[in-house]
């Protein structure tokens, strides 16, 4: 079966792509950033506490990299650090795995979804395990090297 990628960086709403014989794989890496309406204490907490670091929108970070397939970044950590749901915008209540890529562009999962990583927050650096479901590109170009994009442009 082909597989082509759809790069959800490009996107803003929803969009279904139906192509035979084909498996079309979500890609690209974008940020979930929360209001700074909704910065309080128990955010401030994460951030002391645990060391995440939740983004607002009144400072997103630059990303460096590119995720295939698809993670949307939730939070940071002091050093480099950016967590973030595999394959769907960032929802702690979904089933969706929760992966930390670091500054050498490793990734490493976190938790098996948002549930495990809420009961687990004290201890979430120790829980760190190699997760090869994800390759992390320096940027798109660079996976375009290797992988067949959607163009959206047509």
């Amino acid at each position: 079966m082909r597989k082509v990628y759809l790069d959800r960086t490009e996107l803003t709403g929803a969009i279904n792509v139906n192509l035979k014989d084909t498996e079309v794989i979500p890609a690209g890496t974008t940020i979930y950033p929360m209001s700074v309406y909704h910065e309080n204490e128990e955010y401030q907490k994460y951030a002391n506490d645990y060391d995440i670091q939740f983004i607002f929108d009144d400072d997103i970070p630059q990303l460096e990299f590119y995720t295939v397939p698809y993670v949307d970044i939730m939070a940071k950590d002091s050093i480099g650090g950016f967590i973030g749901t595999v394959g769907q915008q960032c929802d702690l209540e979904s089933d969706a795995p929760i992966c930390y890529i670091n500054r050498n562009l490793e990734c490493l999962i976190i938790s098996e979804n948002g549930e495990g990583f809420l009961r687990n927050i004290e201890s979430w650096k120790d829980n760190l395990k190699p997760y090869d479901k994800i390759t992390v590109y320096h940027s798109k170009a660079e996976a375009g090297m290797e992988l067949e994009f959607i163009d959206l442009s047509v």
